[in-house]
């Protein structure tokens, strides 16, 4: 299987639910996750809606897929994105999915892809529903991307995100050796597996590390194993 260096990625934007201030951000996100080989933007080119997106376009080789409105109320666009996702399946050419957009109507789509062995990547507002971020395997917001980390962002931290204690709290538990100690890189596994929104960044730190760091409740040390190798070890006070 192919590792993050090799990982081919299809970043498909939903234009109409996507906003273009961010592509920058977002691109350098997906570099961590792997090569986007294929960078698709979907929208009604034609209109005045998407004018903001077209210098974007052309600085981030990305390719504008035109989607004509052809009724009113009807979302042409996403018929346009599912049906590109399902062809690039098919043709297997790429590893994973990278779904931008804040609209529910793509988690059937994320859904499907994994089930097909793919791994999907979302990446939209806070505002998106709750289904679409869970079919994904990992969920980030927009709104990280542009905001500044470390403790001094601490109070521009989401007023949505689930409880910090709690979820470190139960993944520790359930992670610890009979010593209470656990991994901090199982305890990080296991809270994307079961909140695949999870960020730290959500919370002002750039990484997990620095988050658990700052938490009271939890003790910290570095630890070596038998290779020398020297990891994180978390438990509770």
């Amino acid at each position: 299987m192919a590792n993050s260096d090799t990982l081919r990625l299809a970043v498909l934007i939903d234009a109409d639910n996507a906003s273009a201030a961010v592509v920058k951000e977002l691109l350098e996100e997906v570099a961590k996750y792997g090569t986007a080989t294929v960078k698709r933007a979907f929208g009604d080119w034609t209109t005045q809606n998407l004018v903001g997106w077209k210098s974007y376009l052309h600085r981030h080789a990305i390719q504008p897929v035109q989607q004509f409105s052809y009724t009113t109320g009807k979302n042409s666009t996403d018929s346009a994105f599912i049906i590109d996702a399902m062809d690039l399946l098919y043709e297997g050419n790429v590893d994973g999915f990278c779904l931008v957009s804040s609209d529910s109507d793509f988690t059937r789509l994320a859904t499907r892809l994994r089930e097909a062995g793919k791994t999907v990547y979302g990446l939209g507002e806070r505002k998106t529903p709750e289904p679409f971020i869970a079919a994904c395997d990992k969920f980030i917001f927009f709104e990280v991307l542009k905001k500044p980390v470390g403790t001094t962002a601490l109070a521009l931290q989401l007023l949505d995100v689930p409880d910090l204690k709690g979820l470190l709290s139960h993944a520790i538990r359930e992670t610890a050796r009979e010593n209470g100690w656990a991994r901090l890189a199982t305890v990080g596994s296991l809270i994307s597996k079961t909140h695949s929104s999870f960020d730290p960044r959500n919370y002002g730190f750039k990484k997990l590390n620095e988050l658990v760091r700052d938490q009271p409740f939890v003790e910290v040390v570095d630890a070596a194993d038998a290779t020398g190798f020297i990891h994180v070890e978390v438990r509770l006070k």
